[in-house]
C-alpha cells in the first residue's frame, strides 16, 4: 500500500507519525502544513490525510481536526518509511559498561541487559530466554513406596532437584541402585539434551547392562525429567521498568489494559511463543498492537532481537515494550546492539 501512495502523501504520512510519536497527539493539517518544507495548504494537507484515513492508515480519536495512525498505519510507516538513526556512541559504551560490569553469569547479564534497555528508552525492558539446562552430576533414587522414588539429581552448577517418579509395583532397592549409576555414568558432564538419545538407543537396543526392573526405573526417570513443565515454566523472563508503561495512561480503560499486560507478564503468558517468532527471525522484530496476542489489548508494541552465542545457539529474546507511538528509530538499533553485546559476553 505505501508504494500506491504518491510521494506527496508520504511525506504527509511520515510527517504525521514523526509529530505523533513526538507529542502523543493527534496531528492537524496545520501543523502538518507548517512542518512540510514545500508550500503545503492545510486544506491539501486535509484532503491527503482524508485519503489516508480511508485506507486505514489514519483515525480519528475523537471529534477534531487532528488524526493519528492506526497500528496498520504505524506498521506500514515502520516497514516502508521509517529511516533508522544511529546509537550513540555513548549509548553504546554505556550497553556494554553495564552488560561486561555484571560478569559472565547468564542471569546477571540478562538482568542488567534489561534494566539498561528500560533506562535508555524509558519505556519497560523486557528478556525472555528459554530455561538453561545445566550439565548433571549425579543421578539417584530413594524409595518413598512400593510404586514411587523420589529422584534425586545434582547438577554441575551445585543445583540439586527432586521429582517423584511412579515406578509400578515390585522395584527393589537394588534396581533403584542400579539405575541411578547407569544414569550418573551417562550423564555425568552432559545435559538430558545431549544424553537421551544415545541412552534410549542403548535400551532399546538392549546394549545397556541392565535388568528389566532397573531399565524400567530409568526409562521412568527419563519420561519425568523430560516431561512436565508448563509452557511457561519453560523460559527465563525479566521484565523492569513497567511503571513507564503509566506514563501515557490518559483513561480508566487504557489503565485497565496496561493493568491486564502486566498480569499476563507475571504469570508468563504468551512468552513461549515470543520465543519461538523471535528465534526464526534474522533480526529486529516489531509487534505493533494487534500484531502479537499479548500487546493485543494494551495499546502496546514491543521492539524485540534475538541474541545468539557464537556457535549460532539461541541465547534469548531481549526488548522494549512500550506505546504503539515509541521512537521505532532510536530503539530498534538500541535493541539490536544490546542482543549482539549480550551474544558475545555470553559465548
Amino acid at each position: 500500500m505505501i508504494q500506491e501512495l504518491n510521494e506527496r502523501s508520504r511525506e504527509i504520512f511520515r510527517t504525521l507519525v514523526d509529530e505523533y510519536v513526538r507529542t502523543g497527539e493527534p496531528v492537524g493539517s496545520r501543523t502538518i502544513s507548517k512542518r512540510l518544507p514545500g508550500a503545503l495548504s492545510p486544506a491539501s494537507v486535509r484532503n491527503a490525510m482524508a485519503d489516508l484515513e480511508a485506507a486505514g492508515l489514519l483515525a480519528a480519536p475523537h471529534a477534531s481536526a487532528g488524526r493519528q495512525p492506526t497500528d496498520l498505519g504505524l506498521r506500514f510507516f515502520v516497514d516502508g518509511l521509517l529511516q533508522l538513526g544511529d546509537l550513540a556512541s555513548d549509548e553504546r559504551s554505556a550497553i556494554e559498561a553495564a552488560c561486561e560490569e555484571s560478569g559472565r553469569a547468564f542471569d546477571d547479564v540478562l538482568q542488567s541487559a534489561t534494566g539498561l534497555l528500560s533506562g535508555l528508552s524509558h519505556h519497560a525492558g523486557v528478556v525472555v530466554a528459554p530455561k538453561q539446562e545445566a550439565a548433571f552430576r549425579h543421578v539417584e533414587f530413594v524409595s518413598l513406596a512400593p510404586d514411587r522414588a523420589l529422584a534425586i539429581v545434582a547438577h554441575e552448577n551445585g543445583a540439586v532437584e527432586n521429582r517423584v517418579v511412579a515406578l509400578g509395583p515390585g522395584v527393589t532397592p537394588q534396581a533403584l541402585i542400579r539405575a541411578g549409576n547407569y544414569l550418573s555414568s551417562r550423564l555425568a558432564g552432559r545435559t538430558l539434551d545431549e544424553a537421551r538419545d544415545e541412552i534410549l538407543r542403548e535400551l532399546a537396543r538392549h546394549e545397556a547392562e541392565l535388568d528389566a526392573l532397573s531399565r524400567r526405573v530409568v526409562e521412568a526417570g527419563l519420561a519425568t525429567w523430560s516431561g512436565g513443565n508448563a509452557p511457561g515454566e519453560r523460559a527465563t523472563l525479566i521484565v523492569k521498568g513497567q511503571a513507564n508503561l503509566l506514563d501515557d495512561v490518559r483513561a480508566l480503560a487504557d489503565l485497565e489494559r496496561i493493568r491486564d499486560l502486566f498480569d499476563k507478564l507475571d504469570r508468563g503468558e504468551h512468552m513461549m511463543q515470543l520465543i519461538d517468532l523471535t528465534q526464526e527471525a534474522e533480526g529486529v522484530s516489531i509487534f505493533i498492537g494487534a500484531d502479537n496476542e499479548l500487546f493485543r489489548l494494551s495499546g502496546c508494541s514491543t521492539i524485540v532481537a534475538p541474541a545468539s552465542d557464537e556457535g549460532g545457539r539461541f541465547i534469548g529474546a531481549l526488548g522494549v515494550i512500550g506505546p504503539t507511538r515509541m521512537n521505532y528509530a532510536r530503539i530498534i538499533p538500541m535493541v539490536d546492539y544490546t542482543a549482539k553485546v549480550v551474544g558475545r559476553l555470553l559465548s
